[in-house]
């Protein structure tokens, strides 16, 4: 499943690519059919991203909420456009772009009041103005895992996977402690990490975690190969040696997902820090 940089570069291309501009909106597949007609002709007055949600705004406050679930994926086209597949769900087009949404597990045409609804129900965005207390509030009186709280969406909006493991690494976390023993220092500090790598990520649309001194080039090793893309410390690099202090990397299943770590950089703690 993209992870919220994913979402928050979808937002900026299709404000690049269509915002104030008239479109042609239509559902070759036909599950939009309806919506489409309403939409089609209307230009695009916003596109925004809270966590792993996008929601493209029309006149007179109509939304395309899009969830690109696990199978979900969109992508873009400059002229000569090609024609659509009988696959696409929406089709966004202009005589020179178009955006073709296939296989997501939202798309919904909704309104304000929907809107609103969603965004309440989501936590703190790294990638947004939001407010990061409430999302302390919720770490710091749980006994869950931070591993699970990181990926819990009403805590905190747009962290997957690849930036859970990253984050807990960078900062020596054991992703077995709990949020109420994290302390506010720590928590502070993963908060503005996220920020900053979440950030970097919209900027290159790849996630890249490793400091400078543990690039390929600075430690002479190959660069790594994965169809995710970018240079990380242990998201699947179970087996592996660690590039920090060469032990050998970790996995297990934590929330339903696969959770990785070095027990060396990560060492099991007891306590606030």
């Amino acid at each position: 499943m993209p992870e919220g940089h994913t979402i928050h570069r979808l937002a900026l291309d299709h404000r690049e690519r269509f915002l104030d501009r008239e479109i042609r909106v239509s559902s070759p597949q036909g599950r939009f059919a309806a919506s489409a007609a309403l939409l089609d002709g209307r230009p695009l007055t916003a596109a925004e991203a809270h966590g792993k949600h996008l929601f493209l705004g029309f006149p007179g406050g109509d939304w395309v909420h899009v969830h690109l679930g696990l199978f979900g994926k969109l992508d873009f086209a400059t002229a000569p456009v090609p024609p659509p597949t009988d696959t696409v769900r929406l089709r966004l087009a202009t005589p020179t772009d178009c955006a073709d949404l296939r296989g997501p597990t939202t798309c919904a045409l909704i309104t304000e009041d929907d809107k609103r609804a969603v965004h309440d129900r989501l936590g703190p965005d790294p990638l947004r103005d939001d407010d990061p207390e409430p999302a302390w509030t919720r770490v710091s009186r749980s006994r869950s895992t931070v591993a699970a709280l990181l990926m819990d969406q009403k805590v905190v909006a747009g962290v997957g996977n690849v930036y859970r493991a990253e984050v807990l690494f960078r900062h020596g976390i054991d992703p077995y402690r709990t949020g109420r023993d994290l302390g506010r220092a720590v928590w502070d500090a993963l908060w503005a990490d996220l920020v900053a790598l979440m950030r970097e990520g919209v900027r290159n649309n790849r996630i890249d975690t490793v400091r400078p001194e543990h690039t390929p080039e600075a430690m002479g090793r190959p660069p790594r190969v994965d169809d995710h893309g970018g240079e990380v410390y242990v998201y699947r690099r179970d087996r592996r040696p660690c590039h920090v202090c060469g032990d050998e990397i970790r996995t297990a299943g934590l929330a339903a997902r696969n959770l990785f770590w070095c027990p060396t950089c990560q060492p099991t703690t007891v306590g606030t820090g």
